[in-house]
């Protein structure tokens, strides 16, 4: 990962903070509804062959500015796994529009099993989607993301994702 995802979610962040949340409390903390979605994609790398991943995870039911907390744990087909906690922004907070982007940041802990060897266990996946919400709440989104160390080790060698997420409300 060069850094280019996770400076996306940096600037949208800080910039909707900056504009939008600032003049009432930078961090300050809003009740959301819970969601918890469900990805499937399909993994590619220059380095490494190529599998399938489920992903399941978890948004909050709060956010602090324009941080709403998401979790997640995915899955592969050649046996790596991965589980995450991290921020998540969509541009739903500033904008009353069926169609949104979000971006995310999740630093977290990966499993390589036969899976791709990345050099670590500490993972960072920075994510950039594109969604409709619908009436009732749940949105279909196609994101791109990209998982890497970050130049924590030696090597950082990276693997991407590209997948269609189907979130809907959690009224658990």
């Amino acid at each position: 990962m060069d850094g280019t995802l996770g400076l996306i979610w940096l600037l949208t962040t800080l910039t909707d903070m900056t504009l939008n949340d600032c003049p009432n409390g930078c961090l300050r903390t809003e009740k959301q509804e819970p969601q918890i979605f469900y990805q499937l994609g399909q993994l590619q790398s220059d380095e490494f062959p190529s599998a399938n991943e489920a992903y399941l995870g978890y948004d909050s039911h709060r956010r602090r500015g324009p941080f709403r907390p998401t979790y997640g744990l995915s899955l592969t087909t050649d046996g790596a796994a991965w589980f995450g906690i991290g921020g998540k922004w969509s541009s739903q907070y500033v904008f009353d529009t069926p169609l949104f982007i979000e971006t995310t940041l999740m630093p977290g802990f990966y499993r390589q099993g036969d899976g791709a060897d990345l050099d670590g266990t500490l993972q960072f996946r920075a994510g950039l989607g594109i969604g409709y919400t619908f009436d009732n709440g749940s949105n279909l989104t196609i994101t791109y993301d990209s998982m890497s160390n970050a130049d924590f080790f030696d090597d950082s060698p990276s693997r991407e994702t590209l997948a269609i997420r189907w979130t809907t409300n959690w009224n658990g």
